[in-house]
């Protein structure tokens, strides 16, 4: 299962049909839980769906379509690109539709629907802390959207960095709190290994020492069976050490890959579907190119690198899960810094920008590009 379909099922989310793929959340329902069993924050999210428009049928290409140019100030002449003037982006998400994608903002707390030739969506808005490197890190929607309408996000507040769930006309409710959060190290990232137990990423804080203590919830990564209404979670470690948290994603066989950054090198590592945690990293680089979101394929592997301003595109043995080869580097300088990565359900690779967090954005920064996913062993003309 990849990271745009690790929450797939009979959603059939449409790509013109915000509403349908998130602004159903503006319908509370069954999703709200009981306030005693968490402690929310001051004010709820806010949703906005914007307009609905025609129905169209998911994509089945191979290859990116080219979408009409938005009007506005923020036109981006490339056909990869799929929105423009965000602000610095977090998690993303491709959804199933093939056409359509959830991206956070990780300083502004906002959830943006952005989807092929639409302008983007405001869905929702959590309240964060997104000063130093805090914010909205990562949202997944829960395996059982089409019942639950929930979305859970790993965010940072002024005290902790915490697990939430989302769900229209509430606040958002705690589902894990109290990660450590520091000046630096509060990324975090989340991935549904199946519909009751969540994989939580959580950075270091800055502390290298606690990441390797097992009483510290910093710089692991988690197993957290979702508790029910009232229940205490009780997350047990998978994976401890790790650095500056940059993602976790699926593969088709089940296996996790997580991407960190340590002070000697940036890491890639992986955990298999039955838990056991691979002898050593599959991928380190000591040049520190600034791992961040990574995307699984069949055959591959795509990690978005920021500082690097690329792509690192990795061939997986599919029965093994070893790395057959060094890395091919792709779309280097083509758009800048890179952190979120998702697959597709169609082949394609989407990844975001955060040139607004210490590069240098151009006119219509921050963005979301789509591109074909590329071959481990080849790159783009």
């Amino acid at each position: 299962m990849t990271r745009g379909a690790r929450s797939a099922g009979s959603w059939k989310l449409r790509t013109s049909a915000v509403a349908l793929a998130i602004g159903v959340l503006l319908v509370p329902s069954c999703a709200r839980f009981d306030d005693a069993a968490t402690t929310p924050f001051t004010s709820a999210p806010s949703f906005d769906a914007g307009g609905v428009g025609p129905e169209e049928s998911p994509s089945t290409t191979t290859t990116p379509s080219t979408p009409p140019i938005p009007p506005g100030p923020c036109v981006d002449p490339d056909p990869a690109v799929i929105a423009t003037c965000l602000d610095t982006t977090g998690g993303l998400i491709a959804l199933p539709d093939g056409n359509s994608a959830l991206v956070t903002e990780r300083r502004t707390g906002r959830i943006m629907s952005v989807t092929v030739g639409e302008e983007p969506v405001e869905v929702a808005t959590v309240p964060v802390d997104g000063s130093g490197d805090g914010g909205l890190h990562d949202v997944v929607l829960s395996p059982t959207f089409d019942e639950d309408r929930l979305l859970y996000a790993y965010i940072t507040t002024p005290s902790d960095n915490r697990v939430v769930r989302i769900a229209a006309g509430d606040v958002p409710k705690d589902v894990l709190t109290g990660i450590p959060r520091g000046a630096t190290g509060n990324a975090g990232a989340l991935e549904f290994v199946s519909p009751t137990e969540l994989a939580v990423l959580t950075g270091n804080a800055g502390d290298p020492a606690a990441a390797d203590n097992p009483s510290s919830l910093s710089g692991k990564l988690l197993s957290l069976p979702l508790p029910v209404p009232g229940a205490t979670a009780a997350p047990t470690v998978t994976l401890a050490g790790v650095g500056e948290a940059g993602d976790v994603c699926r593969d088709p066989n089940g296996n996790l890959w997580v991407t960190d950054r340590t002070v000697l090198e940036d890491r890639l590592q992986r955990v298999s579907m039955d838990g056991a945690v691979a002898a050593g990293p599959a991928w380190t680089w000591p040049e520190k190119p600034g791992v961040a979101g990574c995307a699984a394929a069949p055959d591959g592997l795509a990690v978005s690198l920021t500082d690097g301003k690329a792509v690192a595109v990795l061939s997986i043995d599919p029965g093994t899960g070893a790395v057959t080869a060094a890395p091919t580097v792709t779309l280097e300088d083509r758009y800048g810094m890179l952190r979120g990565a998702s697959a597709g359900p169609d082949g394609l690779l989407w990844v975001s920008t955060v040139n607004k967090s210490g590069g240098e954005p151009g006119p219509n920064d921050d963005r979301v590009v789509r591109i074909q996913f590329p071959a481990g062993g080849g790159g783009f003309d």
